[in-house]
């Protein structure tokens, strides 16, 4: 406790004056402290922190200090990350951080034949619709079960293009989540799909999908899960802010897993910002980078 604190509680026993002659300090000092702390009370929040606070409750505690700098910026408020960091620590807002990365590989003795990594000494691609990846990851249930998800996002703009869960994870959950990104994305001839070296990627059924889409299939190195990152990433991201932010840190059902992935990737994709993409959403990004032919595509 500071003296100035001391004082304050005992002031209603003691003289303050006496007060301050024990424990040292100059009777100006302790009012101008008092008045000052008074005005802190009174003084309305200024309106960049009010946008601070609404921003922070509508992304579930999802954004840090890089994405409410950018979201303030958006509204106008131009607050560095100092005030920022020392205004949440004042009111007690601590953002959702994702748990270290521990790569799982892929079980890949199921023998069948795998595709090359075709991005390896690739650049980047620069436009939608040029590389897509792919994973499966696992969803805690109630019961202590599983369900299953895939998902397939576009490499450039960080849009998930098509997902679908599953109860088990035949190779039906991989063609459906690819069929349902086919639908809602074009697919742009020589489009490239990687994956891990999962057997559900090598089946007949999906690799005729990409071959009836004219879309060439890549898969990630024997032993190597950083070929894969960007799929992973999408995982570690999904498993904080969905379930750390419940009581209990599973779905409930099948069901509740489903509509709560439904919910999370429109989230991710039309509101949440994303660093590596300068702090837009996903879906802008991918009507931005979209080639100029998929955007006279017949409806």
């Amino acid at each position: 406790m500071s003296r100035y604190r001391f004082i304050a509680a005992q002031r209603g026993r003691y003289p303050v004056r006496l007060l301050c002659q024990v424990v040292q300090v100059s009777a100006s000092g302790y009012y101008a402290w008092q008045q000052t702390r008074q005005q802190a009370i009174t003084q309305p929040d200024p309106a960049w922190e009010t946008a601070l606070v609404k921003a922070f409750g509508v992304h579930k505690r999802c954004y840090g200090t890089r994405r409410l700098r950018a979201e303030l910026r958006r509204k106008g408020y131009q607050v560095g990350r100092q005030r920022l960091r020392t205004a949440m620590r004042r009111r007690g807002l601590r953002a959702l951080q994702p748990k270290a990365f521990t790569p799982r590989t892929t079980n890949s003795t199921h023998g069948l034949r795998c595709a090359p990594n075709r991005l390896l000494d690739q650049p980047k691609p620069t436009q939608a619709n040029r590389v897509w990846v792919s994973d499966i990851t696992y969803l805690p249930l109630a019961n202590g079960e599983w369900a299953y998800l895939c998902a397939f996002q576009d490499m450039a703009s960080k849009q998930v293009v098509g997902w679908h869960v599953m109860a088990t994870m035949p190779e039906e959950l991989v063609t459906t989540a690819l069929q349902r990104a086919f639908w809602a994305q074009p697919p742009t001839p020589g489009l490239l799909v990687h994956s891990d070296r999962g057997g559900q990627y090598c089946g007949n059924a999906y690799r005729q999908l990409l071959y009836d889409h004219q879309a060439v299939r890549s898969q990630s190195r024997r032993g190597d899960c950083y070929d894969n990152a960007q799929a992973e990433s999408l995982w570690s991201r999904l498993k904080t802010e969905v379930l750390e932010v419940r009581e209990r840190p599973v779905f409930a059902d099948l069901a509740d897993a489903r509509a709560s992935v439904a919910n999370y990737f429109d989230y991710y994709n039309h509101e949440r910002l994303h660093s590596s993409i300068d702090y837009q959403t996903p879906y802008h990004t991918h009507q931005q980078l979209l080639p100029l032919s998929a955007l006279n595509y017949p409806a």
